[in-house]
């Protein structure tokens, strides 16, 4: 365990870089798990965080990585072994250049992917990925574990929108590559492989991200669709109308409204009662209007049995709120209590049957309650699983494994992926070992030992 008389480590950085432990640094947001933590270092330059990964490495004392605190896979908490040093990047939050001509701008981890947002639209251009989280969640956390969003239909994970990085290595090296360019073929693609790595093979400090010119136009509406089948087949229809157009299709279960309905009743409901519905969002560019777009898709629809009522956003306000529906859906299921919840991804003609499969095998197992939500443009569904009504969610603690375990088995049989969004973190790293390709898991095993000899970064998280 480290202290601040650690010769090691104090004589290597000024005051003020380490820091008692502090709870805010060892919860995670549903309260499951708790970490624990020697010290918090909060380095405010790269030098400083790799003064503090070579005096680590030295002293042996484990490193966890820790961004806002948004994940949701307890990847930035460690609850058991030796207490390791808490690593915040929370000081360095600078945006340290744009480009808007290149379309380029480089911000520190430490900056939230909201001010990342608001420095590409200062300079007159958007940062395209989009979380409920943004503005607590940093982006060195959101590259960590290559998050999506609601944007992923159209722009890609976080790793599609990165073109370089800034790391410190479990060595205490650094490297240094914040290039700015979209091709850039001299060998290994170490960028890719930090992120998604939920900092078990390095420390990303900064990133060179890519923005984009922000759309001419945008119509967004909320449409009521007969079920799942009838969404996949709407969104064949939106992309056919608007190639390269569609940016975010997320699926809404009528279970979710229901939540809504209880616990946040403020938010408005444009569809109330809807036992299935779409958000359907388009970008698009000059000389096609937005309600023109809107009109012309929903006559098709309708005229295809795919649509059976709808909202079309008249202004942005409007189109806002049926965001704020969507945002409040996390805090509605967190209210509510989940049994067991469930970030998967499955091929797009898999999912309208995994549905129907899903929920029929949880109704023989007990009475459950299901809120099915997610961006099924992208084949990520949030399988959230409650108890039946007026019961706590602590009557099926001894049921909740077997409901987690089913539900993967079922994904992972259908081809999917059980840590679509959030990554493996600690939660999932059991189910990577237990469905993970073992050619794969020895490649990433190789790995993490010829970076990460000592196995002090991150350890426990990913795999295991």
């Amino acid at each position: 365990m480290l202290n601040p008389a650690d010769d090691r480590l104090a004589a290597a950085l000024p005051a003020g870089v380490l820091r008692p432990v502090e709870d805010r640094y060892l919860d995670e947001p549903r309260g499951r798990h708790r970490g624990q933590g020697g010290l918090v270092a909060a380095p405010r330059s790269v030098d400083e965080v790799a003064a503090i990964v070579r005096a680590c490495a030295a002293a042996r004392v484990a490193i966890v990585p820790r961004g806002g605190g948004t994940g949701l896979v307890a990847g930035s908490v460690m609850p058991d072994g030796p207490a390791p040093l808490i690593l915040s990047l929370e000081r360095m939050a600078a945006i340290r250049a744009v480009w808007p001509d290149e379309d380029v701008l480089v911000a520190e981890a430490g900056a939230t992917l909201a001010a990342v947002q608001d420095a590409a639209r200062a300079a007159g251009r958007m940062f395209p990925l989009a979380l409920a989280s943004q503005g607590t969640a940093q982006i060195g956390g959101v590259l960590a574990v290559n998050a999506g969003g609601t944007a992923v239909l159209r722009w890609g994970n976080a790793r599609a929108l990165c073109l370089g990085v800034e790391a410190v290595m479990p060595d205490g090296s650094v490297i240094y590559d914040l290039k700015r360019l979209r091709k850039d073929n001299t060998g290994y693609a170490i960028r890719d492989l930090l992120i998604g790595a939920e900092g078990t093979l390095g420390i990303i400090t900064a990133a060179s991200l890519r923005m984009a010119p922000p759309p001419a136009g945008v119509a967004t509406a909320m449409l009521a669709v007969p079920g799942p089948a009838a969404a996949l087949s709407l969104l064949g229809l939106a992309q056919a109308r608007f190639a390269g157009c569609v940016t975010a299709f997320e699926l809404i279960a009528g279970q979710g409204l229901a939540f809504l309905a209880e616990v946040l009743p403020h938010i408005r409901q444009p569809l109330p009662g809807a036992a299935w519905s779409v958000l359907l969002e388009l970008s698009l560019p000059q000389g096609l209007p937005p309600d023109e777009a809107l009109a012309g898709l929903l006559e098709q629809a309708v005229a295809a049995g795919l649509v059976s009522d709808g909202a079309l956003a008249q202004s942005g306000a409007q189109a806002a709120a049926f965001w704020s529906l969507r945002e409040h859906l996390p805090e509605a299921n967190r209210r509510i209590g989940a049994i067991s919840s469930h970030d998967v991804s499955l091929p797009l003609s898999e999912i309208p049957r995994f549905i129907d499969d899903a929920g029929a095998m949880l109704a023989q197992m007990g009475d459950m309650r299901v809120n099915c939500f997610g961006h099924l443009g992208d084949g990520n569904l949030h399988y959230n699983v409650f108890p039946a009504a007026g019961r706590p969610r602590e009557a099926y603690d001894a049921l909740r494994p077997q409901v987690q375990h089913a539900v993967h088995q079922m994904v992972v049989d259908r081809g999917g992926s059980f840590a679509a969004e959030h990554g493996v973190g600690r939660l999932k790293a059991a189910d990577l070992g237990r469905w993970g390709d073992p050619a794969r898991l020895a490649a990433m095993r190789a790995i993490k030992g010829a970076l990460d000899p000592l196995g002090i970064m991150n350890p426990g998280a990913v795999l295991g």
